[in-house]
């Protein structure tokens, strides 16, 4: 691990189950689960509700175990940056070996039972995931190129392929679909929150784009990729995961996030700092809707009749 002069704080009283739960990053693991049941019900086979529910709980444990082993790792420059230092291991409320151990311990039984509960394949996409986010994202590209999160955000776009592959055993341009919509998405969002969180990555030494090519750059690489991401959420409501449902929604996010990035990147630091980075906190929540909208979209999509003219 990177060598910070970090030292956390004496782990004194007995951990909680709160303190462990919170290793598992339950907010991280909400999107997963929410991202994969998008993917599982959008698929164009029914599957036995207890099936679903234990293939979905076992996807989110696995999404947990990522989180704790995350937190192990990266345990020295949570202490450094101030949006991480109440975290478990930082915080002194748990020690790095359990949370090791308790990801590892995670991480196993996840894959092995999503294996019995539904099939080898979405088991073998649920262990990738996993070990892309622990150790290729974490342990690799997150400290050693500031194209960490552009390459790292595949990890957290694999859960609705997982869902996709749950329901059918097999894979189809429609769940790669969801994939790009996520994987587009994640670069802008983190980098608008890159922005607004100021000097954590320069001291915790994480080399995020704005430390390494300026905040400039960075609201240039924003816009870029909004543009990007617009034309695949919009052009994805004419597939068969689409529908006018999604369509409105998109054309009203997409239109709204356009002129978010737009506003971010036409503002110099000065304006930014002058009003708290107001426009840039604003397109990160934003974001946040942006992705819940479009997968609740894909969600609707699936429980309408097919009798939608041309996308009937």
């Amino acid at each position: 691990m990177t060598d910070i002069s970090y030292q956390p704080q004496t782990h004194e009283a007995e951990a909680s189950l709160g303190d462990y739960f919170a290793l598992l990053k339950p907010r991280v693991m909400s999107l997963v689960v929410f991202t994969a049941l998008v993917g599982l019900l959008a698929a164009p086979v029914s599957v036995h509700p207890v099936i679903a529910f234990s293939s979905i709980l076992f996807v989110a444990i696995g999404a947990g175990a990522s989180g704790a082993l995350n937190m192990w790792w990266d345990a020295d420059i949570d202490g450094v940056m101030k949006r991480t230092a109440k975290r478990p291991i930082p915080a002194g409320k748990v020690t790095p070996d359990e949370a090791k151990t308790l990801g590892v311990a995670l991480s196993g039984m996840s894959v092995m039972m999503l294996a019995l509960s539904s099939n080898l394949l979405a088991a073998a996409l649920l262990a990738f995931t996993i070990f892309f986010y622990a150790v290729i994202y974490s342990m690799w590209l997150k400290r050693s190129t500031p194209q960490n999160i552009v390459i790292g955000g595949a990890a957290g776009a694999f859960p609705p392929v997982i869902g996709w592959v749950i329901a059918t055993g097999s894979m189809s341009i429609e769940a790669w679909l969801m994939f790009a919509l996520i994987f587009m998405w994640t670069p802008p969002h983190f980098w608008a929150l890159a922005l607004f969180m100021k000097s954590d990555y320069d001291d915790a030494g994480v080399p995020m784009l704005t430390v390494t090519h300026g905040r400039k750059t960075t609201r240039v690489h924003i816009l870029v990729y909004t543009v990007l991401l617009v034309g695949l959420a919009v052009a994805t409501a004419f597939t068969a995961i689409g529908g006018p449902v999604y369509l409105t929604v998109s054309v009203i996010l997409n239109a709204l996030f356009l002129k978010g990035a737009f506003d971010i990147w036409k503002r110099d630091e000065s304006a930014a700092e002058h009003d708290g980075y107001r426009v840039e906190k604003a397109f990160f929540k934003l974001s946040l809707l942006y992705l819940f909208l479009h997968f609740g979209a894909i969600l609707i999509e699936a429980m309408l009749p097919a009798s939608w003219g041309i996308w009937a």
